[in-house]
């Protein structure tokens, strides 16, 4: 689907909800475009991993008698169509976004942020508390501290493949809001694609957080990035 982007956003409706469709927990985006070779060798890492964790999620069939099923030709055809596991997981858990050459300027190098509140809801809650004789960040800002007051967000988690992404074969994991005082809404840390699903799992089912044990140890150039890109984006 294309984004004709300067007469949808005159619509009502986002044009970019199809993105969003589904069942998946979490989007992978692709925002670099120059090594076609990496990108593939990653997805396929990412599916991978995918199939290995839906394999551990199955559950033997207690009048399974070994013998194989039979295929039909419909069950064929849908194959590739969105299901669910008995646990409720979905397959795929993460969608797999590589925008058409019309799209690619559009998504190409975007910020934590630029993503956020392109993907998600945004909100607003108490900033966490400084600790015990810390003073509030001056200046204020509204991924951190402003008035009190922290900008978070909600919806599908979001990873960044970006240009390190072709040599390191990772990606950008973004957090909806600050963990500890001082950390920043739209912070992230660089994830090999094949832990993505696992975390993915972990985060959404078993109430996993990423908080490096209280300690800061999210991406600083990012973070200084959505910082200064805060105000002007909105």
């Amino acid at each position: 689907m294309s984004l004709n982007l300067r007469d949808d956003f005159d619509q009502v409706d986002d044009p970019l909800d199809f993105l969003l469709e589904g069942r998946e927990l979490g989007i992978l985006l692709r925002t670099d475009y120059s090594n076609e070779d990496a990108w593939r060798s990653f997805c396929a890492t990412l599916q991978a991993a995918e199939q290995e964790l839906a394999n551990g999620l199955e559950k033997p069939d207690p009048n399974d008698n070994n013998e194989p099923a039979s295929t039909t030709a419909d069950q064929i055809e849908d194959s590739d169509s969105d299901t669910e596991s008995s646990d409720g997981v979905p397959s795929p858990i993460i969608k797999i976004v590589n925008p058409a050459p019309s799209e690619m300027s559009f998504f190409h190098n975007i910020s934590n942020l630029r993503a956020l509140r392109l993907l998600n809801d945004v909100d607003i809650r108490l900033a966490p508390n400084p600790p015990q004789g810390q003073s509030r960040i001056k200046p204020s800002n509204r991924l951190i501290d402003q008035g009190t007051w922290q900008e978070i967000y909600t919806g599908m988690t979001i990873w960044i493949y970006d240009a390190q992404s072709n040599t390191d074969h990772c990606v950008r994991l973004v957090s909806q809001e600050g963990d500890i005082y001082g950390t920043a809404t739209g912070d992230s840390w660089r994830v090999q694609g094949s832990h993505i699903c696992d975390l993915q799992f972990n985060m959404t089912f078993q109430g996993m957080r990423i908080n490096f044990g209280g300690l800061d140890r999210w991406d600083y150039t990012e973070r200084r990035r959505n910082l200064e890109e805060a105000d002007s984006l909105v």
